[in-house]
């Protein structure tokens, strides 16, 4: 377009210049002179304008290759980022994922060492009760007045006749169990046992007969926090929540109450109650300190960026 604007203004040129060689006589030479001077005017600003249309076809092709490399590092970039979000979110699931793994591994075994402390004790009393039988025996075959009672520095019975003993499958109320129902120790390693499997409806059954039949045995409360744990696993966090809670209320002496406030801080942040669950997070670390549940509760405080106190 420029190049043809500059020929229509040296046509222009040259005829004004032709128009006023004949309005006015001037020499022939003065004129020749003049226009080969206009026809080297117009070869330099043609050859001008071919070099700085060439010049911009240049720059052009190099911004266009600039813009390219860009939207290529931009695109990289995305990429990366994606990628790197990514790895992020599979390191909390991650995190998470061990976080539940540790818990549940924590809590078999508290429960396992409560479950052995249980069954000792029972053993040991039930050696009380036969110790003080064989004593009442050889008192009526001699004889003589009844001795007094042995004792093993955990239960000492308070006459010669002998205690009922706790063994598996008894409970206090033990005379209102119908007939058929399994006994304590049954229901409750089954139940552990497909808890443990992943067995969790089956499990939940089981856990509810033991606490409807032997809700006054040393491993209630275990029955109740598996409870809760059936619950969590089954992302029914209401009903955790709930089971957890009645962990905390009805069993103030159980060993289950540093995993119940855990896993209850847990599923509450499940819930969406962040500050909820956050209060029984450090609500661990305060009553709880050195301790399994303390270490997890303070993993679980930092992933969420929060302080181990809340801030005044």
């Amino acid at each position: 377009m420029r190049i043809r604007h500059i020929a229509i203004f040296s046509a222009a040129v040259l005829a004004g210049a032709l128009a006023g060689s004949l309005v006015g006589p001037r020499p022939a030479e003065a004129v020749a002179r003049e226009l080969i001077l206009l026809q080297q005017d117009v070869t330099s600003l043609l050859t001008g304008q071919k070099d700085l249309s060439d010049k911009l076809t240049q720059h052009d092709a190099v911004i266009k290759t600039l813009v390219g490399q860009s939207n290529d590092n931009v695109n990289k970039l995305a990429a990366t980022m994606g990628s790197l979000q990514k790895s992020v979110q599979d390191v909390q699931a991650n995190s998470g994922a061990r976080l539940d793994t540790m818990s549940t591994q924590v809590q078999g075994l508290s429960d396992n060492l409560e479950e052995i402390k249980s069954r000792l004790g029972k053993l040991n009393q039930q050696l009380v009760d036969l110790q003080n039988t064989v004593q009442s025996l050889d008192a009526k075959i001699s004889g003589a007045a009844a001795p007094a009672p042995a004792t093993t520095g955990i239960a000492t019975p308070t006459s010669s006749v002998p205690a009922k003993s706790m063994g598996a499958g008894s409970s206090p109320n033990s005379s209102a169990i119908p007939a058929g129902v399994p006994s304590a120790n049954m229901l409750y390693d089954n139940g552990y046992r497909d808890v443990s499997t992943g067995k969790y409806d089956l499990a939940r059954s089981e856990f509810e007969d033991y606490l409807k039949y032997y809700a006054d045995t040393d491993l209630a409360s275990n029955a109740q926090f598996y409870l809760g744990e059936i619950f969590y696993k089954q992302k029914q966090y209401v009903d955790a929540v709930a089971a957890y809670d009645k962990v905390l209320t009805n069993y103030p002496k159980s060993f289950k109450l540093a995993p119940a406030r855990l896993k209850k801080g847990m599923a509450l942040i499940e819930l969406g109650q962040k500050t909820a669950g956050i209060r029984e997070l450090r609500d661990v670390v305060k009553r709880y300190p050195k301790s399994d549940e303390d270490r997890i509760a303070r993993i679980k405080l930092s992933e969420l960026g929060v302080s181990l106190t809340p801030t005044r």
